[in-house]
């Protein structure tokens, strides 16, 4: 079983937002890699998407979870600010059917940091947590055994 682990797409920058940062969304660049991550990610056969509940993660994940037929499930463990309720979710969706977390850039290191350290994770790429990358996390008898990174999607 897989565990995709998504930081979300480009977003408009946070200096010139004037809302609420929950609602920023993503750039032009953002929504085409998006749609990008679609036929990168398909072959793994995604079964649900979880996102944290900022527009930008939403916005993310939505076209793969329209092309896997399911509903984009919010999550507020994979929030800013909340990398001990993600890896805690992550834990817990371990042994299960594909699946899709899309979150932010203080999480993704986090998670890692515990799947080498607490899990005994072999990390099978240096690749970082760029937005719109992947860490395609691989399961075996429940335990998440290794973490390999795919770049963001050209766009």
């Amino acid at each position: 079983m897989t565990i995709l682990l998504i930081r979300h797409g480009k977003a408009g920058s946070r200096r010139e937002w004037d809302g609420d940062d929950l609602l920023r969304p993503l750039s032009r660049p953002g929504v085409a890699q998006a749609h990008g991550l679609v036929a990168v990610l398909r072959p793994y056969g995604v079964r649900r998407v979880l996102s944290s509940p900022f527009t930008r993660c939403r916005q993310t994940v939505e076209p793969l979870a329209e092309d896997a037929g399911v509903e984009v499930e919010p999550a507020e463990e994979l929030a800013e600010g909340r990398s001990g309720k993600a890896i805690a979710l992550v834990a817990s969706l371990s042994g299960g059917p594909p699946v899709a977390l899309c979150t932010h850039g203080d999480i993704v290191p986090e998670v890692l940091q515990w799947l080498v350290q607490e899990e005994n994770a072999e990390l099978e790429s240096a690749g970082g947590w760029a937005k719109g990358s992947t860490w395609v996390l691989d399961d075996r008898d429940g335990r998440i055994v290794r973490a390999r990174y795919i770049p963001p999607p050209r766009i």
